[in-house]
């Protein structure tokens, strides 16, 4: 049911629009669509204000749910695009930039148990150079792909021990381990670790 403006015999202005699923759209149209300045609640108290482009989320806009889960950002075509703040209903946050929906090119995730990915990002996963951060200080400093250590990379501990060079699927792979003093404790060729 729509009550609103019209134009020529076409939805156009401002209008409220109410479908039998229990979708409401209260904001501007233009040709029939949803277009400007909108706000739609869904059945499921889902909710989205911001900007709208031919019957879709586009530009500025932010949608919420009950469950705690959030976005604040940039839309295109009715999907997360650009710049933007995600937060999850176990309270972990992302800020960065998303493409087509996903997480990608570069953000920062913050878990509530204190981890944290600062680095680059590729549909949805850890992917290119980042730093992993653990609450106890250690850390990993390197490559990534498809949300795994892969490629070069350092991981050092909280005691001040280090592991340093080629990692692959989150293992290491071709490196050497050093204690906190820089004596080699350890190697791994092929996978394999040999001590010292």
């Amino acid at each position: 049911m729509y009550v609103g403006e019209w134009k020529n015999g076409v939805i156009e202005g401002q209008g409220t629009l109410t479908t039998p699923e229990g979708k409401k759209y209260v904001g501007e149209f233009k040709d029939g669509l949803r277009h400007g300045q909108g706000t739609e609640t869904l059945s499921d108290r889902r909710k989205y204000i911001g900007e709208w482009k031919e019957g879709f989320p586009n530009g500025q806009g932010t949608d919420t749910s009950i469950d705690g889960w959030s976005y604040l950002g940039e839309w295109k075509v009715g999907q997360q695009h650009g710049h933007g703040t995600e937060t999850y209903p176990n309270e972990d946050e992302y800020i960065g930039e998303f493409k087509d929906g996903k997480r990608d090119v570069q953000g920062t995730y913050t878990f509530k148990s204190g981890r944290q990915y600062v680095g680059e990002w590729k549909n949805g996963e850890y992917h290119g150079q980042g730093t992993f951060t653990l609450p106890d200080g250690g850390r990993y400093v390197g490559e990534f792909k498809d949300g795994e250590q892969d490629g070069q990379g350092t991981r050092t501990f909280l005691s001040g021990k280090k592991l340093e060079g080629e990692w692959k699927d989150g293992k290491p792979l071709n490196g050497t381990g050093y204690d906190k003093d820089g004596n080699i404790q350890v190697k791994f060729v092929n996978g394999k670790r040999i001590d010292q």
